[in-house]
């Protein structure tokens, strides 16, 4: 049975942030507000864990999950990025974005898409999840919590608990959340190519 905080969205309660982040080491998955929709994660390295995402939302190894990362410094240590690539992420970042970059070996090689070696990286706009991420240290392997057969993610906290309290370890009430997903933006060839309109908008990337 998931346990659930309430968590200021403004002021996160650094108590609840530490015994979050305990949760989310000890194998647990969390699901936890973003500035675009609820994301369910875990820790980057724990292949249960992982694997327990992908069940929930019924996901393949050609799907990218995404490295939710605390800062841009901290996301240039999992992808490789050239200055092309750093001015667009400097203009855009934190933002309701998830890019696709090409993944360093600092990125276990089984979360790579299997054909392309690229991974899925994001900079949440939004107090909770930068929270848990500095606390982490470390990304945090996301996935937007859009269930199957469902038209847009879970927005509600009371909702998610009722349904899938089961399923994961901690459910972090921090607000109504929005209905959209991120924008996707795959930057791991020459020009920028639009994968998903969400709710992060193109013009930065000339699309």
């Amino acid at each position: 049975m998931a346990q659930f905080f309430s968590i200021n969205a403004e002021n996160p309660q650094l108590r609840l942030i530490k015994q979050a982040v305990e949760i989310i080491r000890g194998g647990g998955l969390v699901i936890y507000p973003t500035d675009s929709c609820y994301a369910i994660g875990c820790q980057l390295d724990n292949k249960t864990a992982v694997d327990r995402i992908r069940r929930i939302r019924q996901l393949d190894d050609k799907h990218h999950l995404t490295l939710a990362c605390h800062d841009l410094s901290q996301l240039s240590s999992y992808a490789k990025v050239d200055n092309r690539v750093f001015r667009m992420l400097k203009s855009t970042t934190p933002g309701p974005y998830t890019f696709i970059l090409l993944a360093t070996k600092e990125v276990p090689r089984r979360l790579w898409h299997p054909k392309k070696s690229t991974i899925g990286l994001r900079v949440p706009d939004h107090p909770i999840a930068l929270a848990l991420l500095e606390e982490l240290g470390e990304p945090m392997l996301s996935s937007s919590l859009l269930l199957p057969g469902e038209e847009h993610p879970m927005a509600d906290a009371w909702e998610i608990r009722d349904r899938l309290e089961r399923d994961v370890d901690l459910i972090i009430e921090g607000g109504y959340c929005g209905l959209e997903p991120t924008t996707v933006i795959d930057l791991s060839n020459d020009a920028p190519e639009l994968v998903r309109q969400g709710s992060g908008n193109v013009a930065p990337f000339g699309l």
